[in-house]
């Protein structure tokens, strides 16, 4: 599987997941002054050459502008012509939908590779003449960020929107490629040690979709893995609750006390299933990503208030 078929996978994977967490989140943490993010929009664009990769992303911001937004690791003053066929592709649908192309914004962030001294941010040609939006990952100070994202996690804390913005693009603030691979390893473990099922969720989608033109196989496919995972126990929970329901309003008032028994043996079996295999898969994740077993016994301790005996049996249990 070449570096494309990979982008495009892990695109399809997480286009779902960030539509519905990017709303509301904005640029600013990367030095960008823009709105808010209003909607995500689908990146395939016929207009774009078939050989290209698609854009990275393409958001209607909150002033009813649209953005589209591409992450660059070198500067080449050959890309403008490929902004200038996104911005062009952007334009072409609205007008195939019939409808009035809003104002567009071209946004590209540059990685730890790029200072800012080395990018003009201006083309022109004459007829047609393009301002771009830039940003520099190089800015950043991205061990203080990484050191305080830690410190966070470690404490079962709730994240803001800046800081997911900040979890989800800090590998790439790295300059070398040995250096960023490292660190989507290290944000990735550090990511699903997040409490959070939507956060953990969403962190893990966008290292998977801003990084996927460097990220390796291996490192992918486990991060697929960890979010299947967690939305099953999500939409396992969400299905749940909607079955319950369901049930109490199939009851008749005759069998009004049996239906109710039964309710709660199966949500006890349910609760017990359900918990089970929680406890299962934060061990299985565990593992996968190098925690030891000793942290991985607390956390069970506090989270299913397990006896300490029970957890470090449990933790043996499910460790392969």
């Amino acid at each position: 599987m070449g570096i494309e078929e990979i982008a495009y996978q892990n695109k399809d994977i997480t286009s779902k997941v960030l539509a519905e967490n990017f709303k509301g989140k904005t640029f600013r943490v990367y030095g960008l002054d823009l709105p808010g993010i209003r909607e995500v929009q689908p990146t395939n664009i016929p207009a774009v050459k078939a050989n290209e990769l698609r854009m990275d992303n393409l958001f209607e911001l909150e002033d009813d502008t649209v953005a589209v937004v591409d992450y660059e690791s070198d500067y080449d003053r050959k890309d403008k012509v490929k902004y200038l066929n996104y911005l062009a592709g952007v334009a072409n649908r609205y007008q195939i939908e019939k409808k009035e192309c809003p104002v567009l914004r071209m946004i590209v962030i540059y990685t730890g590779d790029i200072s800012r001294e080395q990018v003009s941010s201006e083309y022109n040609i004459g007829a047609v003449r393009l301002s771009i939006e830039t940003a520099f990952l190089s800015e950043l100070d991205s061990d203080a960020i990484m050191e305080r994202l830690k410190s966070r996690v470690e404490r079962n804390e709730i994240l803001t929107d800046e800081e997911l913005m900040e979890f989800i693009i800090l590998p790439l603030s790295y300059r070398k490629k040995e250096e960023k691979e490292k660190r989507i390893r290290e944000t990735v473990s550090l990511a699903a040690r997040i409490q959070d099922r939507g956060q953990q969720v969403f962190t893990l989608a966008g290292i998977l979709a801003f990084t996927d033109k460097i990220i390796d196989r291996e490192i992918a496919n486990k991060i697929r893995r960890a979010i299947e995972m967690t939305q099953v126990a999500m939409i396992f929970e969400e299905e749940k609750q909607q079955a319950i329901e369901a049930e109490r309003e199939r009851a008749t008032v005759l069998l009004k006390a049996e239906r109710e028994r039964t309710t709660v043996l199966l949500e006890a079996g349910k609760k017990k299933a359900a918990e089970e295999a929680a406890i299962k898969t934060t061990v299985e994740d565990g593992q996968d990503y190098g925690i030891p077993k000793g942290e991985i016994a607390i956390k069970l301790m506090r989270k299913y208030k397990l006896s300490e005996k029970d957890a470090k049996r449990t933790v043996e249990l499910y460790w392969q």
